[in-house]
């Protein structure tokens, strides 16, 4: 991977893996990872959002970007604990005339979605606190299709340091976060520090791309 730009952004760029039937062009959806940091109309960490596909969104985010995949063709589902953010999924999905499948259920409790079945799963800030990423990591991979991704945003682990907080005391570190993906079968290919500014030094959040590896 080679490093583009200021804010210490990674690339590696992949063949995109093809789509479902209906549109063949890339469509950007506005799915959102985090506050003050781009979405993915500039990231296009996603890939092609066609019609057909299936999109999940892995916790509710404050952006319900399940809402946002079915408005652009995908057939979204949204997998949330809480059965108040999945009311919001459901209220905002009416408003915007889509259909989203709201499961309640534990983030790593994808017994409802078939295995082999989804094109790509987006965590935008859902999973910094749990506790057992490689049991949700392992779901993930079951229910994605071959080679396609996992988009995970998260503060960034080193916006807390501090005298008090030394790196790797506080939140999970970008190593960890390479190494339980790497070995729950996933391929990193997309690392991205974003939210530097003059007045924020620090990158304020993390996003990775993992693509499924193996069957």
């Amino acid at each position: 991977m080679k490093a583009i730009g200021r804010q210490g952004t990674w690339r590696r760029e992949i063949p995109a893996a093809s789509g479902g039937s209906g549109n063949t062009g890339i469509v950007a959806a506005n799915i959102i990872y985090g506050s003050g940091i781009p979405d993915d109309r500039e990231l296009r960490l996603c890939g092609d959002v066609t019609d057909g596909w299936r999109a999940v969104e892995l916790g509710v985010s404050p952006w319900r970007n399940a809402v946002t995949f079915a408005a652009n063709g995908a057939k979204a589902i949204a997998v949330d604990p809480d059965p108040e953010r999945l009311a919001s999924v459901r209220r905002a999905a009416e408003a915007a005339e889509v259909t989203v499948q709201c499961l309640a259920t534990d983030l790593a409790d994808l017994g409802d979605i078939t295995s082999g079945t989804c094109d790509v799963v987006v965590a935008a800030q859902t999973l910094l606190d749990v506790d057992d990423l490689s049991r949700v990591f392992r779901q993930v991979h079951r229910v994605l299709k071959a080679s396609m991704p996992l988009v995970i945003s998260v503060p960034h682990p080193y916006a807390s340091v501090s005298n008090d907080e030394p790196y790797g005391a506080g939140p999970r570190t970008v190593g960890e976060w390479f190494i339980t993906l790497g070995r729950s079968n996933f391929r990193v290919d997309h690392l991205l520090e974003l939210g530097a500014s003059p007045l924020s030094p620090a990158p304020t959040t993390l996003v990775l791309r993992a693509r499924k590896e193996g069957s």
